[in-house]
């Protein structure tokens, strides 16, 4: 990953502001308590048009940008979450509950429209995507680099709250092969792997399943620490176009 040749430090403050407003990307910890439950969610089993899910709440993913729009509609038989995004970017997520030991397997539903025009997850000015799920997880900070600290610790003075050790995400994008992994063009702190956007995937309803554990080790090379938040993101904030996506129910599983 691409390190800026000058130390943090010594950027201009427009340079550090930018980059800490992309930390915003990494989602800080829900501010509602952590309460035992299923973890998952089962948006066919909600009426079209009802509120969201007890506990999931439409975050922004930067100060003062348009939120994207969840809603629950009927797809066919079934109820489904749609989530439209017009230059905007926000995430729905859930506050971690999840047993990695007990529940490492996630698997879920999605389908996109099409792909975003312009999107490009490796380049910062092109980062958008038309579906993501996102998974935050807590660890030792000591152990980061120098520059990811001073960075985290930059964006707390800008955000006012603790970041995220690390955040894991599973990408729909018709710019890279399927399985890369992809780091943010910001920070090596949240990897993308992606596992749609191939040709024929637009438009059609996919079914995924991923050992979040192993996919975490891959790509972090270390094990996970604790899981304190997870959800979906459909954004268009950068390429400043809309996107249209449907995600299903959200399940954890044991595993392999």
């Amino acid at each position: 990953m691409h390190r800026p040749s000058t130390p943090l430090a010594r950027e201009p403050n427009a340079r550090r502001a930018a980059l800490a407003a992309c930390f915003a990307l990494l989602l800080p910890p829900l501010s509602a308590p952590v309460h035992a439950q299923s973890p998952g969610v089962s948006f066919s089993t909600a009426e079209p048009g009802a509120p969201l899910p007890a506990g999931w709440k439409n975050l922004p993913v930067v100060r003062g940008k348009p939120m994207t729009q969840y809603t629950l509609v009927r797809d066919g038989q079934t109820t489904v979450l749609q989530a439209d995004a017009n230059r905007s970017a926000s995430a729905l997520m859930h506050e971690g509950d999840i047993d990695l030991a007990k529940s490492p397997v996630v698997a879920w539903r999605w389908k996109a429209e099409k792909a975003v025009e312009g999107a490009d997850n490796r380049v910062g000015s092109k980062e958008d995507a038309p579906a993501r799920l996102v998974f935050v997880f807590d660890g030792d900070k000591s152990k980061l680099s120098l520059f990811d600290r001073a960075s985290m610790e930059m964006a707390k003075r800008i955000g006012g709250q603790d970041l995220p050790y690390a955040t894991l995400m599973y990408v729909w994008s018709a710019t890279a092969a399927p399985e890369s992994v992809i780091a943010n063009p910001h920070t090596g702190r949240v990897q993308m792997i992606v596992v749609s956007g191939q040709a024929g995937d637009a438009g059609e309803w996919q079914s995924m399943r991923r050992n979040l554990v192993q996919d975490y080790e891959k790509v972090f090379h270390e094990p996970p620490g604790r899981i304190t938040g997870y959800g979906l993101l459909t954004d268009t904030d950068n390429t400043g176009s809309t996107a249209r996506a449907w995600y299903g129910d959200i399940r954890f599983l044991p595993g392999p």
